[in-house]
């Protein structure tokens, strides 16, 4: 090869790297996800738990955190507790009498002896699911540790409504859940695009069938604290 020729191919390709990263495909911007949970009557529902998974399985879930339950008037609080596979969550006694809580639920099983206080480790909740709290004491204290493996998750508001402003662009699946429903399964499973519009992806969820809930008188004090 010519010395004139091997600059030549030098210097191309030298503008070519430089060109490359304008050339690539870029980042899209996070989009807006507004999503409403109704039931079949068009009602709202709210306190519903959302979970936002991608299709693309190579997609990590969300970050695991560390999460706590207290015990307070013999409730626990929150009533409802969402985390990330992988998360850690302690489970303190701040009330003025003892409790001996466990889970007998297939994604997580444990049991504390009675204690008041915080003298136990934190529970690593790494499987996925529906993770029932009780009481052996006190057969009317009830929660749920819900463990997501999307990439995105929340709480319904009153008006039954959730939202997430950072959710990168793709499809997704959505699955709903409501904490008072006899059934552990979600009660909607729905196909989800997100476009990085700058509109954002706004939609409606309906569940198909009448929810079989149960009473609203094993609703706790703190149902609301969402």
């Amino acid at each position: 090869m010519e010395l004139g020729t091997a600059f030549h191919t030098r210097a191309l390709a030298s503008v070519l790297a430089l060109a490359l990263p304008t050339l690539g495909i870029q980042e899209a911007a996070a989009a807006r996800l507004d999503l409403r949970v109704v039931a079949v009557d068009g009602s709202v529902l709210a306190g519903t738990v959302v979970v936002v998974r991608s299709t693309n399985s190579s997609r990590p879930p969300a970050t695991p955190t560390k999460g706590v339950m207290d015990q307070m008037n013999r409730e626990f609080v929150p009533h409802v507790l969402i985390v990330p596979v992988g998360s850690r969550v302690t489970f303190p006694n701040s009330d003025t009498v003892s409790h001996q809580i466990y889970s007998f639920s297939p994604a997580k099983k444990f049991q504390f002896p009675l204690y008041r206080g915080s003298p136990n480790p934190p529970v690593d909740f790494d499987r996925a699911g529906v993770v029932t709290i009780g009481c052996n004491i006190h057969d009317q204290m009830r929660a749920y540790v819900f463990v997501v493996d999307g990439q995105y998750y929340g709480r319904t508001d009153t008006s039954g409504a959730w939202n997430a402003a950072d959710v990168e662009p793709g499809e997704y699946t959505v699955l709903v859940w409501h904490p008072l429903s006899r059934e552990m399964r979600p009660i909607i499973e729905q196909q989800v695009r997100v476009t990085d519009a700058s509109a954002g992806t706004s939609l409606t969820l309906r569940v198909a069938t009448p929810l079989k809930l149960r009473a609203e008188s094993t609703v706790p004090a703190n149902w609301d604290a969402y």
